[in-house]
């Protein structure tokens, strides 16, 4: 019987013309092609095989339950060894306010003038413009002719039009706190002017925040326009401390953040004053103040940020820093307890946001921050590192510390990178919103990197094979006929020396029933 069948398929590839062959060749190089060019647009939108995610979510299950990492908090953004095993949340990638975010006029304008590069995009001004809305504008606000022209000027893209409408309001009414606001973040030219403008907004907003709170209780709507005037005070008094901060009067800075850290105003949530604090106290070398404001903040009641994994790292490597200012501390050797602590904290940090230490030891060109950052994201990294590096710098040797140990984070996550360690594992959306929001001049810093999935480097491989064989075909048809024969003959080598086998022992009627069908 096997004889048979190799008969029958001798005698089937013998009727078979060249031109079989190539047609059957082209149209497997087609279709592996059109294989190919589907699965590489798939992955260039969605970052992943088309194949792979079909496998994983339809096969997957087939073969068992997902592992969930066993570590880190309920909030996605705590560290520590907690036990916690509630799921991500779905908010892995929101947006937040720069705490540190510059003066467009003072700063982002003279940036542009030199460079002549745009340091913000419409993405992340837009978002600015949601932010001045919804903090300093109040329903009632249409019924007082200066606060609806700045209610237009939020809005508005033109910055001279931004500005021409302030000036608009304050000539209506000099009392109108939220135009000097404006003018101070996007005329002044430098920080010095900023300042004089805030100190005017002050006074006005001190004494608009009097007659609200006398009036607040008689509507909804008075109501509204106490919590903007509380909103506008708060603004005011940061933007007061970070201009004194930038102005070198770092006491000054220092006293009127922490007197912004007492406020319990729901706009504290967003401004996150606790790391304009760390960042002034850097400056002034005031290592153990820091050290307590960390104790205070970095236990998960604020979300985790680079500046408190970072800093937290920072002086921990202070404390053994001065053993790897010179090459000889790199050398293996035991580690102490205190080094050992200042890595594992490298390490945390590094986990939290990978983007950083490439800024940090200067491997990443930088680019002025912008004016909001996405956490565990590069631009979070930028803004960092922007106004952190010379704190690292001034402490000696944490940088070649850093330097040395800081790629053996990615060892210690384990594999694969859906399963965290310390933290919950690094959100994949990252990418897109970074490049939303940071210039379009500034390549994109990219974790994890993503390989070529297998699947395309397979039908890369299936097609540049099916189409090879069919130029050849197309080229040789009777000797690629002949290659084609000699090979099927191969491959029905094992059929026919197991059907030959089966003659030997299966009973001889039971062969010729089956030869029959």
């Amino acid at each position: 019987m096997a004889r048979w069948i190799f008969l029958i398929a001798t005698m089937f590839l013998s009727t078979l013309t060249p031109k079989f062959y190539v047609a059957l060749t082209g149209t497997s190089s087609l279709i592996s092609g059109l294989i190919l060019i589907f699965e590489w647009w798939y992955y260039r939108k969605y970052g992943t095989s088309f194949i792979e995610q079909v496998s994983l979510n339809h096969l997957g299950p087939l073969l068992g339950p997902p592992d969930y990492p066993q570590n880190g908090n309920s909030n996605g953004e705590g560290g520590g060894t907690g036990t916690n095993n509630q799921s991500q949340p779905a908010s892995e990638c929101k947006v937040w306010r720069n705490p540190l975010n510059l003066f467009r006029g003072a700063e982002y304008l003279r940036y542009y003038n030199v460079v002549k590069k745009e340091p913000l995009t419409f993405y992340d001004m837009n978002l600015s413009a949601q932010d001045h809305q919804t903090f300093f504008t109040c329903d009632s606000d249409s019924t007082r002719s200066e606060y609806a022209l700045m209610q237009t000027a939020w809005r508005e893209r033109n910055p001279q039009e931004r500005i021409k409408s302030a000036k608009a309001a304050i000539e209506k009414n000099v009392d109108c706190a939220t135009a000097y606001i404006l003018l101070a973040e996007e005329e002044a030219p430098t920080i010095l002017e900023s300042e004089k403008l805030l100190k005017q907004a002050l006074k006005v907003a001190e004494a608009n925040l009097k007659k609200s709170q006398l009036a607040q209780q008689h509507g909804a709507n008075n109501d509204a326009v106490h919590r903007r005037d509380i909103n506008v005070l708060i603004y005011v008094k940061r933007r007061l401390a970070m201009c004194a901060r930038k102005l070198g009067r770092l006491k000054e800075a220092v006293k009127m953040f922490r007197d912004l850290t007492k406020e319990v105003h729901p706009i504290m949530s967003v401004l996150h004053v606790h790391e304009n604090l760390i960042e002034a106290l850097l400056e002034m070398q005031a290592y153990a103040d820091v050290q307590a404001v960390l104790a205070k903040y970095d236990d998960g009641s604020v979300p985790r940020s680079a500046c408190l994994c970072y800093t937290s790292a920072l002086l921990k490597v202070r404390q053994v820093s001065d053993k790897f200012i010179s090459e000889s501390g790199l050398i293996k050797r035991n580690l102490s307890a205190a080094e050992m602590t200042a890595i594992e904290a490298i390490h945390r940090a590094v986990e939290y946001n990978p983007h950083v230490p490439k800024y940090l030891l200067e491997l990443k060109p930088m680019v002025f921050p912008p004016e909001h950052l996405l956490k565990r994201g590069d631009s979070e990294a930028v803004s960092y590192s922007f106004f952190h590096l010379p704190h690292w710098k001034r402490v000696d040797g944490a940088l070649q510390l850093l330097a040395c140990t800081w790629e053996g984070t990615f060892v210690s996550i384990p594999r694969p990178l859906e399963k965290g360690n310390l933290f919950f594992p690094y959100p994949p959306c990252t990418e897109c919103p970074d490049r939303e929001i940071l210039p379009t001049h500034h390549e994109v810093s990219v974790f994890p990197e993503r390989e070529t999935p297998f699947f395309i480097m397979f039908t890369a491989g299936l097609c540049t094979f099916t189409a090879l064989i069919a130029f050849l075909t197309h080229q040789y048809p009777d000797h690629m006929a002949v290659v084609a024969k000699t090979v099927v003959g191969w491959l029905s080598l094992p059929v026919v020396y197991i059907f030959d086998k089966l003659e030997t022992m299966l009973p001889s009627s039971f062969i010729q029933l089956l030869s029959r069908v």
